[in-house]
């Protein structure tokens, strides 16, 4: 039995302090957080180079909802969510493929790759089929990155504005998917959200991230040598504009972001088992100056775009108590594997810390399911996990 109602849980929350255990645990709480957060937000479904020819598709799924990511005919890229509009069986069931049209295996009713209905046994004289085609997410192919919206009003051209300039030197768009690994993680999926925005756990837990990559510091620690490495952008085709408007300072919900260009360490150039490139360079960058641009767009997505590669992070809620750690890792889009890039060594840092950060988040959760489980203050360095925690609270509220 739920023992407050939500408004008062938040109304007893101590400012500067962790959240409480049932906003990690409770069904009624994940169920307003996908009211109110997930299905107004920006999501990281994929990158383009996932659906390269006309009928490829994957399917993206968060917190029980199906979208099937295609590209149609003429090129375009749809987000269809996954529902037949007959009776709503699920249409597509495998994970990705290639097809000429989606054919609902409940009772057949086929759908062209624009989720347009095209055929319904026995009633297809009498139905009015332009009634009946598969909805829609909303979905923006930026620089090759697709993100998706289930609410048809989501603004994205101010997100566009803050980061087109920053990232047109890598060229995403004429990047691809090297490798895509799926991470469950047995936890609520803000503990793996409040990790993934503090390094103050990177040095105890993260030492291979931690030697080479200056998030891991103090900012005070860092702020001569970021300095050097922002002095250093431009002589190699990079931006040093950076964009805070994560959390209170978005527009809306599902618009928070930020970009931010921080100092590796110790001689690294990219983040790497021994600091050194492990891939071609990206776009029109020309040599490496240091350091690396971290970005965040939308609650839930997160990405670090060294010269050479780009590794994408989405922490997906699958129900209160799971989330899966999706991570994608990009590479130039003439970048042959076995020539010019070794896959093993490509993944080795940001796979080795996702491992280690699931053993964390679980760990966390275990202590935060605890009877004895009293939230703790935040420290200068978990300054944006607090912020989202406020933000957080605040949302939650409406």
């Amino acid at each position: 039995m739920n023992s407050l109602p939500i408004k008062e849980l938040i109304a007893r929350h101590r400012p500067g302090h962790a959240l409480e255990q049932d906003f990690y645990r409770r069904a009624d709480v994940f169920e307003k957080e996908v009211d109110s957060i997930f299905l107004k937000s920006w999501i990281l479904a994929g990158h383009q180079s996932q659906v390269p020819e006309a009928g490829d598709f994957f399917v993206f799924e968060i917190a029980g909802e199906s979208i099937i990511i295609v590209r149609s005919d003429a090129g375009r890229i749809n987000a269809l969510l996954n529902v037949c509009r007959h009776r709503g069986s699920r249409v597509c069931l495998e994970e990705q493929g290639h097809t000429a049209r989606f054919v609902c295996p409940y009772h057949a009713w086929n759908y062209d790759l624009n989720g347009e209905l095209q055929a319904a046994p026995q009633v297809m004289d009498t139905l009015d089929r332009d009634q009946y085609p598969l909805r829609r997410a909303r979905l923006e192919n930026f620089l090759g990155l697709l993100f998706i919206n289930f609410d048809p009003d989501a603004e994205f051209a101010p997100i566009a504005s803050d980061f087109g300039g920053v990232l047109a030197p890598y060229d995403l768009p004429h990047t691809k998917l090297a490798h895509q690994e799926s991470y469950r993680i047995r936890s609520n999926w803000k503990l793996a959200v409040e990790n993934y925005c503090e390094c103050y756990h990177c040095v105890p837990a993260h030492r291979e991230f931690a030697v080479g990559h200056g998030r891991a510091r103090p900012e005070g620690n860092v702020a001569e040598l970021r300095q050097e490495v922002l002095s250093r952008a431009q002589s190699c085709g990079l931006s040093a504009k950076m964009t805070q408007k994560g959390w209170k300072n978005a527009e809306a919900v599902g618009m928070d972001r930020y970009v931010d260009r921080y100092p590796l360490l110790k001689g690294h150039v990219s983040g790497s088992r021994d600091g050194k490139p492990v891939a071609p360079l990206l776009g029109t960058v020309s040599g490496f100056d240091g350091g690396a641009t971290e970005f965040q767009l939308g609650p839930i997505s997160y990405g670090l775009v060294y010269c050479d590669y780009v590794v994408l992070y989405r922490f997906t809620p699958v129900q209160a108590d799971e989330t899966t750690c999706e991570v994608f890792w990009l590479v130039r889009e003439t970048a042959v594997e076995g020539e010019d890039y070794d896959l093993q060594e490509l993944i080795w840092m940001w796979d080795v810390t996702t491992r280690a950060d699931k053993r964390i988040i679980e760990d966390n959760r275990r202590g935060v399911n605890s009877r004895f489980f009293v939230p703790g203050p935040f420290t200068p360095m978990e300054y944006y996990t607090q912020a989202f925690t406020e933000w957080y609270l605040d949302v939650l509220q409406t």
